[in-house]
């Protein structure tokens, strides 16, 4: 496999990253012929930083662009056309390739005689360091996938950044990037290379390691969604994807296309949007609502709940409405807030917006949207070990009868490290019916947890979430995170022998679950309330 490969790494104003997205590259052995780095019009010393590492490495070479394209596209045509290794894979400059990607992409595509080969790619958010798997279903194993039916699941993976592909097959069928700014051009390339039809070989390896780094002085162009813009070319790309599928006679790609819209893309906006002014929720609202009005029935029904929910709600109601409910229920865990309406005896979304809310009688117990609400109080209580660590209440709401004839019993509740993905510590309680639902207690032990924290090597301020799962009395069980009802949100300070004291504050995350964040000691302690002050005194100005 030694000279295969071509690596194209576009680069903008990068001057502080792109020489370690460039050294990975080179990490990856003789697999990798040539590099060429593509510098974008770049106003800072990424042109620089560029020369002195291609004087340093023979396998490098730059091409300058003078002008900036706006865009990811042209420069990685640039590069395409630059390269003479028969693969080429693209690395984006803040991005890297993790140890062995290159060699087990190319393998793969070799072995297999397949075009395109494709592996998972992790999101790693900074400065926190969490990796999250992107598109994990489809990388749990490999494959070789060879008919359109077998390329459908591929539709939601619109990275081209986690592949290799083989140059012949790009030139055969004329396949490149859109030219100038275009937001989202791996989903029209993407859509180019299924539309075509390749064998595509999957490994379950990670192959790329995607950087998100939302607190950055300057967002990648697909993640600065301040603007609405951004939805507009989000909603322009999809359209011309599918555009694109069903010109090359792919109707069943294109339909999936729709779906993933919105499963994905939809849920992915709409939870987000009761943050944005007036102005940026009724022009939202309004090409939304122009767009899922070209979907058929079928289309939407398609989609899995809460996903088409969600969709018939925009459709139905003329101007932006019930943003608390529509963020929670496209949230990932989804949930559905009440009121929970009645429009004879079939479940719909409100009693003046009589939308269905399809599948609720039949959809299994772990895919519903249940709604787990929880209460976090500091201070002294019960129960071997609990310490001076406080407790949590929480209660399991009903949804339209579901969790009546399955019958809560059990929930075993996990406080988890933020990033991390197995529990730190893990409580169990029965649970009793009431007015409100099941409710039931466990110990919080928030000086052990930050003990745990301390341990793991977080010497300062710690974020734990939490979550709980439901075990009913017919063998069903549900998982998710907990919901903290907005007036309950506190701060308290909690006496410690360990620490002195702990401060502690139970808040709401972005996606509307239950968090807790711990300051143990007085310097920490003392750390959280000025950075507090300071994000206010920002915000203020």
């Amino acid at each position: 496999m030694a000279g295969k490969l071509g690596v194209v790494v576009i680069a903008h104003n990068d001057e502080a990253l792109v020489g370690d997205a460039i050294r990975s590259v080179l990490d990856q052995g003789p697999v990798v012929a040539e590099v060429v780095a593509v510098d974008d019009g770049s106003s800072d010393g990424t042109a620089r930083v560029l020369d002195e590492l291609a004087a340093l490495h023979p396998r490098l070479r730059v091409v300058h662009r003078t002008v900036n394209s706006g865009g990811c596209g042209t420069p990685r045509n640039d590069g395409v056309r630059a390269v003479t290794a028969p693969i080429v894979i693209f690395l984006d400059s803040d991005d890297v390739l993790p140890e062995g990607a290159a060699e087990t992409l190319v393998a793969a595509a070799e072995r297999h005689g397949a075009p395109v080969a494709v592996g998972a790619c992790v999101r790693r958010e900074l400065p926190e360091g969490r990796d999250v798997r992107w598109q994990p279903a489809l990388y749990r194993e490999p494959a070789v996938l060879e008919s359109s039916d077998d390329l459908l699941p591929l539709v939601h993976d619109t990275l081209c950044v986690n592949k290799v592909y083989d140059r012949a097959f790009l030139s055969e069928h004329g396949i490149r990037f859109p030219e100038g700014r275009c937001v989202y051009e791996d989903f029209l390339f993407t859509a180019r290379v299924l539309a075509a039809a390749p064998r595509v070989a999957v490994v379950p390896d990670t192959v790329y390691i995607w950087h998100v780094r939302r607190a950055g002085a300057r967002l990648s162009i697909s993640l600065d969604r301040d603007a609405v813009a951004n939805w507009e070319a989000r909603i322009a790309a999809h359209r011309t994807a599918v555009e694109t599928f069903e010109a090359a006679g792919r109707k069943e790609l294109a339909a999936a296309c729709r779906t993933k819209f919105l499963e994905h893309d939809l849920r992915l906006y709409a939870r987000d949007l009761r943050e944005h002014d007036a102005a940026y929720r009724a022009a939202w609202w309004e090409l939304t609502r122009a767009y899922l009005g070209t979907f058929g029935e079928g289309e939407i029904a398609a989609a899995a709940a809460p996903a088409r929910w969600a969709a018939r709600f925009v459709l139905a109601a003329a101007e932006p409405r019930d943003l608390e409910r529509l963020s929670r229920l496209t949230a990932d865990p989804a949930r559905l807030l009440p009121p929970y309406a009645l429009g004879g005896d079939v479940p719909v979304w409100s009693e003046d917006l009589p939308v269905e809310l399809d599948g609720v009688d039949t959809l299994p117990l772990d895919r519903l949207p249940l709604l787990v609400d929880g209460d976090l109080r500091a201070g002294t209580t019960g129960g071997a070990g609990a310490g001076m660590g406080g407790s949590l209440r929480l209660t399991v709401r009903d949804l339209y009868g579901r969790l009546s004839v399955a019958v809560p019993r059990t929930a075993r509740v996990d406080f988890v490290p933020r990033g991390a993905d197995a529990p730190a510590r893990t409580e169990w309680t029965e649970l009793t019916e009431g007015p409100a639902g099941w409710s039931g207690r466990v110990p919080a032990g928030l000086t052990g947890l930050a003990r745990e924290g301390r341990r793991s090597g977080n010497r300062g301020v710690q974020l734990w979430d939490v979550r709980a799962t439901v075990t009913c009395a017919d063998g069903s069980a549900v998982t998710t995170a907990l919901r903290l009802p907005t007036q309950r949100q506190r701060r308290s300070l909690v006496p410690s022998s360990r620490y002195g004291v702990l401060l502690v504050r139970q808040y709401t995350t972005a996606n509307g679950s239950l968090a807790v964040r711990l300051a143990p000691g007085v310097r920490d302690g003392l750390r959280a309330i000025g950075a507090k002050l300071r994000r206010i005194s920002r915000s203020s100005h």
